[in-house]
């Protein structure tokens, strides 16, 4: 097998050696015994970028270890609103953008002040630990589950207005998708707007992987259709584009003023724990990181390329949609016949993918695998997989 080329500019992107990922990296290396392999947990296998791993030095010599600044706008806003017109062609108020602890907290937040009692929609798979997110808020799950046989990962809308119809009021959208890897487009996230304004329902959408959406694709913020104003709020971070969740910074952007003065009066309690390092490490990311974010993305499309190479070679029988966004390949193994090829690719070939089942309950046959990573990395993972499964 020959490796891809690694695309222009994407030099900028240093991979971490082993021993420094395992420093860096508790969990997702951390975690794995010495000889497993890790493409599981969705942190990336590079350096932190210069500028975020400057500004939060400084920070810290400075001795920023105490109390966040607390209310909505400020250095964090600012800087998020240009990211936000950079990137999406977007335009953000800085006094809209509210900082909460991560995308999952923020979520949580947004149900519990926002949306009304009633089951919450759950587009399945779906990102794991956000499976929980209706039980610990009090609603019900209403799963909106994709047919795995589809050619193409897409909302049912007609299901969707079902859903509300029965009952449902919020919507969990998140875009681009984990672990799908699909950008929805303007014209998928306007449909969406249409049901739910139908229903007099709301939208709570994580957009944690915007700043991933990989060449061919383009993001939109739900928040960027109109008509979605008064009834949406969007979470999101820089923490999975410059691989940071350690920081603890996200930000929950609205477009309405009276959803911003809800968010931003609620009880100290249910807000308080995001952290200036997060602060200082969002901001650089945001306003400077434009350059090593762009290398990151052609490093990403470069090996979203080798991965369906090394498919092909070794595991032809695997389906994998195109990946539009995210650093994650959702993969149907179902063709090798094992319900559990995660146990397999672990037990076996020594390499540590997510369950499918971990996304969508009770489905057989799928994984997740992270491709941010070295070439060389990749292509072991790819190997070891098809050890594991035929081999």
């Amino acid at each position: 097998m020959t490796l891809q080329p690694v695309a222009p500019g994407a030099d900028l992107v240093r991979d971490l050696t082993d021993e420094e990922a395992r420093r860096a990296l508790p969990a997702k290396w951390g975690l794995a015994e010495p000889d497993v392999l890790p493409a599981w947990v969705a942190e990336m296998d590079f350096a932190l970028a210069p500028v975020v791993r400057d500004a939060v030095q400084e920070a810290l010599a400075a001795g920023m270890t105490g109390y966040p600044r607390f209310g909505p706008g400020g250095e964090l806003g600012e800087a998020y609103a240009g990211f936000a017109r950079r990137r999406y062609g977007q335009e953000v108020d800085p006094d809209q953008v509210l900082p909460t602890v991560d995308v999952t907290a923020g979520v949580r937040v947004a149900l519990d002040v926002l949306s009304e009692p009633g089951p919450l929609v759950c587009p399945v798979p779906m990102y794991a630990p956000q499976l929980d997110i209706a039980a610990v808020t009090g609603r019900a799950r209403a799963d909106l589950v994709l047919d795995p046989d589809a050619e193409r990962a897409e909302i049912d809308l007609d299901r969707l207005d079902r859903l509300f119809a029965d009952g449902a009021r919020t919507l969990l959208l998140t875009q681009p998708h984990n672990p799908w890897g699909r950008v929805f487009t303007r014209a998928e996230l306007e449909g969406i707007r249409d049901v739910v304004l139908r229903h007099g329902a709301r939208v709570v959408s994580d957009e944690i992987h915007a700043p991933l959406a990989l060449p061919g694709a383009e993001h939109v913020s739900y928040l960027a259709i109109e008509g979605t104003a008064e009834h949406a709020v969007v979470v999101t971070a820089s923490s999975k584009a410059f691989n940071t969740p350690g920081l603890r910074c996200a930000q929950i952007v609205t477009a309405d003023p009276a959803t911003r003065d809800r968010l931003r009066d609620v009880p100290f309690l249910r807000n308080d724990s995001w952290s200036p390092l997060g602060v200082v490490g969002a901001v650089a990311a945001f306003r400077d990181g434009g350059p090593w974010l762009d290398a990151l993305l052609a490093r990403l499309d470069a090996q979203r390329t080798l991965l369906a190479s090394l498919l092909a070679e070794h595991l032809p029988e695997a389906r994998m949609r195109p990946l539009e966004g995210t650093y994650l390949a959702w993969l149907d193994l179902r063709a090798y016949g094992h319900d559990d090829p995660a146990d397999r690719i672990l037990t076996k070939g020594r390499a540590w993918v997510s369950p499918g089942h971990d996304y969508h309950p009770g489905l057989p046959g799928h994984v997740r695998v992270n491709i941010a990573t070295s070439p060389e990395r990749l292509t072991e993972v790819v190997r070891r997989m098809a050890l594991g499964l035929v081999g």
